[in-house]
């Protein structure tokens, strides 16, 4: 892929996503080490956003229909922009096929704009690749010319649910490699937080090969040759030399190699991706990086094979048996330079210096670079995640939510919606741990008992049915490292049901009592609930004739086979042949009568987070076998069925606007001509 010059704002976008953010640079006072000991306040107003938002544009599609961009806010969108004519474009079709089909599971959408003259050659490219998408047809290349200032032969674009523009990737180079579309692919994989192709990596035995390649070098007429090299720890850089962030990673990597005894120095293999020796030549003398092997990548093959795309430098630590044992995208003046000196130092067999964060939180790379099987435990629990699950559900920009989902949350140095560091996403080593683990906070974890801190999040609100001794071992280092004995076919089962959702969450000691026998306490509820489809769930199965059919009874009556509830044997039981009350609050044998406690006899949730606690409940049926992409759309769903006393702009998860805020919207509304109608 070729890099095109973009205006300042999308650059803009380019660094802070691509790249992460800037933190602390470490001058400031020490905050405090607790992670939050306290339950977490999630009240922070949602900052304006610095991504330039997703224009206002409206067109045909290549079907005739009329499709507005405003239709896609509410919902992550993968726009695809493509001119049939250009090799480029088949390249990048071919990428959208390997991740189209995911969308559903996965919540986003993928919409194509044809910048060609014609719609048949349009739709016969996505034809050719099986892509069954909306298709705009913007024969003039209007909004890629809105949103990059200029024009492009193809390009794939991000959209996130607030109609921000937030990664962007531009074709029209170079298509060399074995598998070009599937570089895009996993870069789309990256962007929309998908499950990966690769097997997990259980620990240093499962790291990845790295790609073998010959390569001319810069002096002489000798070719290096990666095969060459097993038994010895390399780095290879994937660098432009004149790119100040490449400079900067080379001169660390050379400060770094100069602490060690010369023994130890890992090679350093620079990879250069523009093919002028003379002039990269004159750079590695003027930078002092006689340590170097600099090559070249004339064809883009290694470039491809290693998944680099345009960003520059990358840098690959590969261990002795020339597998990656580290990946670093970027490079970040607060960040990536210690993280190297210690991957370094680490891969070399010396001592790994402690060069966690003075102020703020140094993520998980961190910590792993010494407690590495720790770390590898922790990528296969539903912690490592937890972030993705709100990307996925358009909410990772709700203040509501992200503080249970990422490292820090308000804290100085810690994950901010003005800050997104992408290293402090999910449930990370400093939640638990505390900033920087025991050597920044010791006293933090008393006995190794982090029962504090687990509710902290895990509370009524958003956890129903939280026991700390049952719930730990789903994230203990030490259960999860037992799994690695396993046989692979054992291991990956159990991971697969550690992940399931929980089943039977609502109480169950109780009998069942039927839903009338709550009318006369919240009449304004059972009258509410009387019209809505839950009470009319029995009467669909029997228009499908599946009445009888206990498999689905389960899900269209109330305590099916359980004490009181209903029966097939008997026909008395009309306020139990529902969906009623007590299938969402649980059993209220202990609940009615004059004399019964009102509280903590049955669940209330009109305090209960509607996407933590109620999608749970509802999802024992609604799940993805009988209502996919439920849970997508819970919220609406919980508004429609809304009866109790509690409004739904009080509930304790308020749903985020379904549009941007004002300004962004003014922005969507005003700042650009739409589609055909502009001239």
């Amino acid at each position: 892929m070729t890099r095109l010059a973009l205006p300042r704002s999308f650059l803009l976008v380019l660094l802070l996503l691509v790249l992460p953010s800037a933190c602390s640079d470490g001058t400031e006072p020490s905050a405090s080490a607790s992670s939050g000991s306290a339950e977490v306040e999630k009240t922070a107003a949602r900052p304006a956003r610095r991504e330039p938002p997703l224009p206002a544009f409206e067109a045909a599609t290549l079907s005739g229909e009329r499709l507005s961009l405003s239709s896609l806010i509410g919902k992550r969108a993968l726009l695809f922009f493509f001119n049939p004519s250009v090799p480029s474009a088949g390249v990048m079709a071919e990428a959208v096929a390997r991740i189209a089909g995911q969308r559903n599971d996965h919540n986003f959408r993928v919409i194509g704009i044809a910048m060609s003259n014609e719609t048949g050659p349009a739709q016969k490219l996505l034809d050719e690749h099986e892509i069954d998408i909306p298709t705009l047809h913007d024969p003039q290349a209007r909004l890629i010319n809105q949103i990059l200032r200029r024009g492009a032969p193809s390009a794939l674009i991000l959209v996130d649910a607030e109609g921000y523009l937030v990664k962007a990737q531009l074709g029209g180079g170079p298509t060399g490699g074995d598998d070009p579309a599937g570089t895009i692919a996993g870069n789309l994989r990256d962007w929309l937080r998908l499950p990966g192709e690769e097997p997990i990596a259980y620990g240093p035995d499962d790291r990845p090969p790295a790609p073998l390649f010959t390569a001319p070098r810069l002096e002489g007429d000798e070719f290096f040759q990666l095969a060459e090299h097993k038994g010895e720890p390399l780095v290879l850089v994937f660098f432009w030399h004149t790119c100040p962030h490449c400079h900067e990673a080379l001169d660390t990597l050379g400060e770094s190699l100069e602490t060690m005894p010369a023994e130890k120095r890992p090679k350093v293999v620079a990879i250069s991706v523009d093919h002028k020796p003379a002039a990269v030549r004159e750079a590695v003398k003027e930078g002092g990086w006689d340590y170097l092997t600099v090559v070249f990548d004339p064809t883009d093959e290694i470039r491809e094979s290693y998944g680099t795309g345009a960003v520059v430098p990358v840098v690959y630590m590969l261990d002795e048996e020339l597998r990656i044992a580290s990946r670093t995208s970027g490079w970040r003046e607060d960040r990536d330079p210690p993280l190297a000196r210690m991957r370094l130092a680490q891969l070399a067999g010396a001592k790994v210096p402690m060069l966690l964060h003075s102020t703020g939180y140094s993520g998980d790379e961190f910590c792993g670079v010494c407690h590495s099987s720790e770390h590898a435990t922790w990528e296969l629990t539903n912690h490592a995640g937890a972030f993705d699950t709100l990307v996925r559900h358009g909410e990772d920009g709700n203040p509501e939510c992200v503080g249970c989902h990422v490292v820090g949350w308000e804290e100085k140095g810690g994950w901010a919606l003005d800050q997104r560091s992408p290293d402090l996403e999910g449930v990370g080593c400093e939640t638990c741990h505390g900033r920087g683990g025991p050597h920044l906070s010791p006293g933090l974890i008393v006995k190794n008992d982090y029962r504090e801190v687990c509710t902290t999040c895990h509370n009524s609100t958003h956890s129903l049915g939280f026991e700390y001794e049952s719930f730990l071992p789903r994230v203990s280092h030490a259960t999860t490292r037992a799994l690695f004995a396993l046989p692979p076919a054992e291991r990956d089962k159990a991971l697969a049901e550690r992940r399931q959702p929980r089943k039977d969450l609502l109480p169950s000691r109780a009998a069942f009592v039927g839903s009338d026998a709550c009318q006369s306490c919240h009449a304004k509820e059972f009258e509410t609930w009387s019209g809505q489809p839950h009470a009319a769930a029995l009467g669909s199965l029997a228009a499908r004739d599946e009445a009888s059919n206990t498999a689905c009874l389960t899900c269209h009556t109330t305590g099916l086979g359980k004490p009181g509830g209903f029966s097939l044997d008997s026909s008395q039981e009309t306020d139990l042949a529902a969906v009623g009350c007590e299938a969402c609050h649980g059993p209220g044998g202990d609940h009615i009568g004059e004399e019964a406690p009102k509280t903590g006899t049955i669940l209330s949730l009109g305090d209960k987070c509607d996407s933590c606690v109620i999608l749970k409940i509802c999802g024992g049926c609604h799940d993805d076998a009988n209502d996919p992409g439920f849970e997508f759309v819970v919220q609406d769903k919980i508004d429609a069925q809304r009866h109790g006393t509690t409004p739904a702009s009080a509930s304790a998860h308020a749903h985020p606007p379904e549009l941007p805020g004002s300004t962004a919207v003014g922005l969507l509304e005003r700042a650009l001509p739409t589609g055909d109608e502009a001239s």
